[in-house]
Order: structure tokens, then C-alpha cells, then sequence
């Protein structure tokens, strides 16, 4: 454990066992970039050793942070992240590097364990539309409510609202295959990138062609979505956008079960039927989210949906949506439960609220089909109660397709005595994973594996991972980009925390 003033670092890094010619690394970057965009400031390292990941609140209550930069670094060219990347492959030993956004990744992804560059991509914030191709070419660090403000202003809109919208930047949506609220209408990230330009680590700059389709072998940009950061720095990307809405509107219905609920949004999806928001909420979560708004949800479960388009086609899907949840046992509450959901879509203030009385609190996203979908929600609620300290477990639904569904789950728990708060807060997750994996679902659906299921990656992939980590070894040979995650070893993954996971090698029943 490494003193900094009056933090503690909650990993195993000592900068002068990877830079111990740091003023030398530093004069390098600043003839590279200029001298005041390159900082070593004690502040600075704190600000950018962490992200929102939910855990690390704790231990900023304890007087922690899970890691320190060693550098942080502003570019604001392409070419001058690519010759950061080849100084640091180059440099003996070579340097981690670990692209920014805006620090609000809620999986540890961008927490700097091994130390290293941090370079934030804030400066790269263009934004270019083509309105008779309806795309727009961006940079990775736009804001996403600046974007969508932008889109507005211009008469369309790219759709993509996640509930990070006002702290998050297009470039963390590329890293972790990102989905926003209302997906169901516009896609999720890897539907809205058709072209992209990306650092390899070696600091090759490779931009990939823009076209609306093509059979031309593998699609190779595409192994950069979801790469969290570990196969190079994008730096601008080309997305589809719409015309902004000639209507929106909202319905709601309460429903006597789930697998009521799951075979209404089922059948209305595959009718090829697109609400852009669809969400239904467990009963524990109908009761926080709307028990003193909408008299009708007592004992039940609140399924909201938004529709937006052309007014016919709203209108349209309205009417069957309207139908296939009636014809489930659906009973009709109007549009104020989903004015609510507007009013409150935003409001993360939970994340904060339980860390001071000493609760354990995160949330799992996970997809699964929708054979398995009911039996998953009930997998995984109850594993996570199994485990000893565990106070809750409840879920919503957020995101829909023909195929499945995303389960979105909210844990929180009291340590026992004298256990650690990282060893409850593992043991949750990994029963949630666990849960999730046993009924064949994935383990992450839009916010990435990160530091939190890192030690998950290779169950979750089987025999894909030997090809990815072949990718990893190819493109970066000398592991310096955001090591310690995806294609790590497990204890590597792991560094951060101070308890190991209850699990020794395998998750418990048989995978």
C-alpha cells in the first residue's frame, strides 16, 4: 500500500519499478505535446485514478483510490498519439498507456493499475454532419449531451442517451459497446458506427472506409468496439444519425408477472414493432420507482414504453404495442408513469447515498435469451441473496431485441464482522455472473468487463478467447495498452482488490 499525501493507493504499483527515468519520459512528452499539456501534479494523479466505478466511492470515504497515473497527458492530433505510443513501446521498460473520456465508466475500466500515461481525449471534439449521407464524423472526446445539443440544433439526432448522457464521451461509448435509453429505436453502438479511426498501439494510424455495406472480407474495424481501451485509442468516428422525431409519445402497463411482461414486449418486437425505450421494472423496483406515483402498480410490475417517429408510425406502433399487452394481462396506465421516468432518468443519487452508512451497492447488467429470460431474472436474484450480508437484490429490464433481453440488477449489503467490504462486494458480483452464466447469458451487456469481470473473460468467450488474445498479442506486443483488462490473467485482473474472489478458479456449479 503506497502513501500520497493523505490517500491511500488501493493497488500494487510502484512508477519507479516501470518509469525510473521519469523526468526524462516527461521532457519527451512535453516536446511532443507542448509543456502544458503534460502534468505529473499529485491532484491531478487523483483525479485520474479512478472512474465511477461504484466500489471506488468507498474507498474515497476510507481515504482511498485505486490507482495512480503517472502522467496525464492532453493531445490534441492524432499524429501526437501515435508517437506518445511509439515513445512508449519503445521506452525500456515499456509504458502503459490508458485512453480517457470522461471517467464515468462504472466497471474500474479505466482505472490505471499498472500506472502509466493517462491520456485524456477531450480535445478531440469535432463534430461534422453529413445531412444527405445522414452521418456525422466525431471525435472521440465529444460530450454526449454536447452532441445530441449539436444534433438538435441541426434538425436530427444520433439517439444514443445513455444515463451517463452529461458525463460521458463518445469515444467510452465505442470502448465499452455502449446502448442508450432509447436504443430500441436507434441501435446501440456497434448499429451507429460505420467507420472509425483508431491508434494502433505500435502507433500506426489506420482509418477505416466509410460505405453502407460491403462484402469484403472481415469486418476488421469492429474488434475496437468493446475493446475497452486495450487495443488502441480511437480517435474520431463516423455514425449514422435520424431526423429528429416528428412525434414522441409514451404508454404504460402494469403486469401481474414477468413472464406476462416478456411475452408482450416478445411478441411485439419480433412483429418487427420498435419502441425506442422499452422497461419493465421487478416489483421491488415497481414499488421504489413509481409506489406513490401511480396507484395501479401495488403488487405489480410497471412495463413503460416510448415511441418516437413519423406520427402515423408512432400511432401505429402504439396501437399494437397496446394490444400485445392487453392480449398478456397488461392493464393500462396512461403516459404519467412514463413522464415520471423522464423526470428521473437521470438521477443516480442511490450510487452515492448508501456508501456513507457502510452498505456494499452496484448494479450488473447482463442479456440473455428469451427462452432462458425469466429463469435467469430468478437465477440470479437468488444467488445473490444466498450470499451472506446480502440485503437486496432487484432488476429491471432495459433493452429488448427479437432474440433477448438485457436484466439490469441492483445488489447492496451489509460486510459481516470483521469481513472487508471488497470481499462481500466480490462475492455479489460474482454471484450475480455466476447466476447469469449458468443460464447461458452473457456476462456484461453494455457497460463493458472492465476490472469487475475481467477475471469472468475467459468462461465468457470459451474458445474464442485464444483468438483474442492472438489479436492482443499481434497488435500489441508489448502489453502497454490498459493492462489488466480483458486479456489479462486473473490474478493480474484482480491487483486492485484486497480480498481475492470467493471463486479459486472456476465459478461454483459446473462451468
Amino acid at each position: 500500500m503506497e502513501e500520497k499525501g493523505d490517500l491511500k493507493v488501493n493497488f500494487d504499483h510502484d512508477p519507479h519499478a516501470v518509469i525510473q527515468d521519469l523526468d526524462i519520459v516527461i521532457s519527451k512528452l512535453k516536446k511532443i505535446l507542448g509543456n502544458q499539456w503534460v502534468s505529473t501534479d499529485y491532484i491531478d494523479k487523483v483525479a485520474y485514478g479512478k472512474d465511477y466505478w461504484l466500489i471506488s466511492n468507498q474507498m474515497t470515504l476510507d481515504g482511498k483510490i485505486p490507482a495512480y497515473p503517472d502522467i496525464i497527458v492532453w493531445p490534441q492530433k492524432t499524429h501526437q498519439i501515435a508517437e506518445i505510443l511509439k515513445y512508449a513501446n519503445s521506452h525500456k521498460p515499456p509504458i502503459p498507456v490508458i485512453p480517457y473520456g470522461e471517467g464515468s465508466g462504472v466497471v474500474g475500466g479505466a482505472v490505471p493499475i499498472k500506472g502509466g500515461i493517462m491520456v485524456d481525449m477531450k480535445h478531440f471534439d469535432q463534430i461534422t454532419i453529413n445531412a444527405e449521407n445522414m452521418t456525422a464524423t466525431i471525435g472521440t472526446g465529444v460530450n454526449g449531451k454536447v452532441l445530441e445539443r449539436y444534433m438538435h440544433e441541426h434538425g436530427f439526432r444520433m439517439g444514443h442517451i445513455p444515463q451517463s448522457l452529461h458525463a460521458s464521451t463518445v469515444g467510452g461509448y465505442v470502448a465499452h459497446r455502449a446502448a442508450g435509453q432509447f436504443s430500441g429505436k436507434y441501435g446501440k453502438m456497434e448499429d451507429i458506427v460505420k467507420s472509425l479511426e483508431v491508434v494502433l498501439p505500435t502507433g500506426e494510424i489506420v482509418k477505416s472506409k466509410f460505405y453502407p455495406r460491403a462484402s469484403v472480407g472481415p469486418i476488421v474495424d469492429r474488434i475496437f468496439l468493446g475493446s475497452e481501451g486495450t487495443l488502441g485509442i480511437v480517435t474520431e468516428v463516423t455514425c449514422r444519425i435520424w431526423p429528429f422525431p416528428e412525434k414522441q409519445a409514451g404508454s404504460s402497463f402494469v403486469f401481474p408477472t414477468l413472464q406476462d411482461s416478456l411475452n408482450a414486449i416478445r411478441e411485439t418486437l419480433q412483429a418487427n414493432i420498435n419502441p425506442a425505450v422499452v422497461r419493465i421494472y421487478d416489483k421491488p423496483e415497481t414499488v421504489r420507482h413509481f409506489g406513490s406515483t401511480e396507484k395501479k402498480s401495488k403488487d405489480k410490475l410497471m412495463v413503460i414504453f416510448v415511441f418516437e417517429g413519423s406520427s402515423r408510425l408512432v400511432d401505429l406502433e402504439m396501437t399494437i404495442t397496446e394490444e400485445n399487452c392487453l392480449k398478456h394481462n397488461g392493464e393500462a396506465c396512461g403516459s404519467r408513469p412514463v413522464d415520471h421516468w423522464f423526470e428521473t432518468r437521470f438521477n443516480v443519487k442511490e450510487s452515492s447515498d448508501f456508501g456513507p452508512y457502510g452498505l456494499v451497492f452496484d448494479t450488473v447488467e447482463v442479456s440473455i435469451p428469451w427462452d432462458k429470460a425469466n429463469e435467469l431474472y430468478e437465477a440470479v436474484v437468488q444467488e445473490i441473496l444466498a450470499v451472506p450480508g446480502a440485503l437486496m437484490a432487484t432488476g429491471h429490464a432495459s433493452h429488448f431485441y427479437p432474440t433477448g433481453v438485457c436484466f439490469y440488477f441492483t445488489f447492496s449489503g451489509v460486510p459481516k464482522k470483521n469481513q472487508d467490504y471488497l470481499e462481500l462486494y466480490n462475492q455479489c458480483w460474482d454471484a450475480a455472473v455466476r447466476g447469469t452464466l449458468l443460464k447461458g447469458g452473457a456476462a456484461s451487456h453494455h457497460h463493458g468487463m472492465g476490472l469487475n469481470r475481467t477475471r469472468w473473460m475467459q468462461l465468457e468467450h470459451g474458445e474464442e478467447f485464444i483468438l483474442l488474445k492472438r489479436i492482443k498479442k499481434l497488435l500489441d506486443p508489448n502489453n502497454i495498452m490498459n493492462p489488466g483488462k480483458l486479456f489479462s490473467q486473473r490474478e493480474e485482473g484482480s491487483v486492485y482488490l484486497t480480498q481475492r474472489s470467493s471463486l479459486d478458479a472456476k465459478p461454483k456449479g459446473g462451468l
